[in-house]
Formats: structure tokens, C-alpha cells, sequence
């Protein structure tokens, strides 16, 4: 992305700040419906803390509506022989610590609304790579981190391309968005999100 000029990634933050803070204004009854179902169909908080790493690997939080029981995160080492996903990821389809309503927030990609915010404060971009847990980056070459040298995204290469669960395909799509950036790439991918969001595949 180094050959993008000034202007841009100019463009591409007046983007992000536009079209998410819209989005949040807009899609502001849709939160409170989401965010009551979440309430009144499993204990616990509504939002989930993403402990995700930002551009260059800055630890960051995002925000994501609640889809698992609590505790999950501590329940995941003992699922970890039942990965379907190769590499330092973990991607299971029948994962038993997803609630019933997380599975149709999830389905639909509603669960990552609230990553809009985090567009808005600048910490993620509605376009870029996919976010690297932090135990993920953790297992991660030095090679393989310069997916990250951009600010991770909400949409990303693979919501077109389809969801690989080997790891390596996945770096191979995120680093293709990086080393072929474009202000049409991010509209391209902009534009066909609301389609894959309504066909319920990403699940």
C-alpha cells in the first residue's frame, strides 16, 4: 500500500467516518433490537470485547455483539482438538459455546455492527485486512505480520473470494488486498457487502 498517494488514504478516512458514522445513526433501532434479543435470550453483557491487534500490531480493543456464553474464551482450549481451520486460527462451525441468537447475528454478519465504532475512532477501517487475535499474532512470522502493516478491516478479501479455513489462503488474500490496494478496491468491496450479508453465508 505504499505506492497509495496522500490524497488517497485521505479519501479513504473521509470514507470510513462517513459511511460508519452514518450507518451507526441510521442503524441506531436495529442496535436496540439487537442489543434487548441479546438480553432477553442468554445472561450475560450485550457487547464482546475483541482483544484483537490493530495496524503494525498495536493491541487494540474492538467491539463486537455477544454471539457465545460467557466465558467462552476460556472454554476454547478444551474444543481445540475438534479445529476444523489449519494454522494459528481457530474456526469451528458447530461450535457448541455459540447461543441460538448468535448463530443468526453471526450468520448474517449483524455481529460485527458494532466494529463501526471502532471505524470512527480510526483504530479499524471499514476495508482491510482481517483483525489477528492477539494469541493469534502471537504465533505469527514476521513475514506473515505485514498483513497488518494497514489497519485491519470489517470487509476483507475473502467475504468476496469465500471463507478459507487454511490459514495460509487466508494471509495469501489479505496480503493480495495490501499489495493491490486501491480507493476502487474498498468501493468494489463496499458495494457487494450488503449482498453477501443478506445470503446468510457467513456461517
Amino acid at each position: 500500500m505504499e505506492r497509495a498517494s496522500p490524497w488517497q488514504w485521505k479519501v479513504k478516512r473521509i470514507l470510513d467516518i462517513t459511511v460508519a458514522g452514518t450507518t451507526l445513526i441510521v442503524m441506531a433501532p436495529v442496535f436496540m433490537v439487537i442489543a434487548a434479543a441479546i438480553r432477553l435470550t442468554s445472561a450475560g453483557p450485550v457487547f464482546y470485547r475483541w482483544p484483537v491487534v490493530g495496524e503494525g500490531g498495536r493491541p487494540l480493543r474492538a467491539y463486537k455483539f455477544r454471539t457465545m456464553v460467557v466465558g467462552a474464551d476460556g472454554l476454547k482450549k478444551d474444543l481445540l482438538h475438534r479445529n476444523e481451520a489449519r494454522g494459528p486460527v481457530f474456526k469451528m462451525r458447530r461450535d457448541p459455546r455459540v447461543t441460538p441468537f448468535g448463530r443468526i447475528l453471526r450468520k448474517f454478519s449483524l455481529d460485527e455492527l458494532p466494529q463501526l465504532w471502532s471505524v470512527l475512532k480510526g483504530d479499524m477501517s471499514l476495508v482491510g485486512p482481517h483483525p489477528v487475535l492477539v494469541e493469534e499474532w502471537k504465533q505469527m512470522e514476521a513475514w506473515q505480520r505485514r498483513k497488518l502493516s494497514t489497519k485491519p478491516g470489517i470487509v476483507c478479501l475473502w467475504h468476496i473470494r469465500g471463507q478459507p479455513r487454511d490459514f495460509n489462503e487466508w494471509l495469501k488474500l489479505d496480503l493480495e488486498y495490501v499489495d493491490n490496494w486501491s480507493l476502487w478496491l474498498d468501493l468494489k468491496l463496499l458495494l457487494w457487502t450488503p449482498l453477501y450479508a443478506l445470503s446468510g453465508r457467513n456461517f
